[in-house]
Parts: C-alpha cells; sequence; structure tokens
C-alpha cells in the first residue's frame, strides 16, 4: 500500500523550475508529528539526502549540493510536503522521492535515508543543457 505520493516531476531546461509535492493520504500518523524528507537518485549513483524538515516545519535541513536553490515547506493542514527547485541544472536529474519518519532528528542524520520508515514511489526530474 503506497503511503506517500510524489508529483510536479518533469523535464526542464537548465536554469528552469519545478514543484514536488508529497501527499500523505494513507499515512495513519498524526502529520505533524512526522519529520519529512526529500531524495533523489540519479542513474547508477547512491540514494541522497536532499532536504528534510521537522513536523511544525519551524527547521530545515540541506544537502549542500542544492542549498540556495531548493526549498522545502509543509503544509500540516493539507497533508502534503514541496520542494521547490529554481536554477535546475543537468545534475540536479533524478527520481525524487519523499519519505516520512515518526521518529524526528536534527541536523544532517535527517538527511539520511536510514532514518525514515515511509516512502513514496517517486517522481521523475529531468533537466537539459
Amino acid at each position: 500500500q503506497v503511503q506517500l505520493v510524489e508529483s510536479g516531476g518533469g523535464a526542464v531546461q537548465a536554469g528552469g523550475s519545478l514543484r514536488l509535492s508529497c501527499a500523505a493520504p494513507k499515512l495513519t500518523y498524526t502529520y505533524s508529528s512526522l519529520c519529512m524528507g526529500w531524495f533523489r537518485q540519479a542513474p547508477g549513483k547512491a540514494r541522497e539526502g536532499v532536504a528534510a524538515i521537522s513536523g511544525a516545519g519551524g527547521y530545515t535541513v540541506y544537502a549542500d549540493s542544492i542549498k540556495g536553490r531548493f526549498t522545502v515547506s509543509r503544509d500540516n493542514g493539507k497533508r502534503e510536503m514541496y520542494l521547490q527547485m529554481n536554477s535546475l541544472q543537468p545534475e540536479d536529474t533524478a527520481i525524487y522521492y519523499c519519505a516520512a519518519s515518526p521518529g524526528c532528528l536534527h541536523g544532517t542524520a535527517l538527511l539520511r535515508d536510514t532514518v525514515y520508515s515511509f516512502w513514496g514511489q517517486g517522481t521523475q526530474v529531468t533537466v537539459s543543457s
């Protein structure tokens, strides 16, 4: 059973923007108690933590590779998380996944995939030069 559903992926040219969404319609937790994260996996590469956000949304952490270009946010009333991606580059091409963790940590630990218990199926982002 799919617990998280990503949307918003697509193909853009370098310098463009996309906004990814992650919905949690069937996750049986109080949404605001969950830490949420975005990960990506490019062909032939390991999965990489991109951004994460605390339950109330007051704490965020980003990978150095996307800092200043991507912004993570959430709407607890809608049970959704977002990733605004600006100034996209070809190296951002990957499948992007959202994930949820019932236990919240702080710091770069939130960018480790082992922290997360629930995952979406991913959405493809392709950036052409």
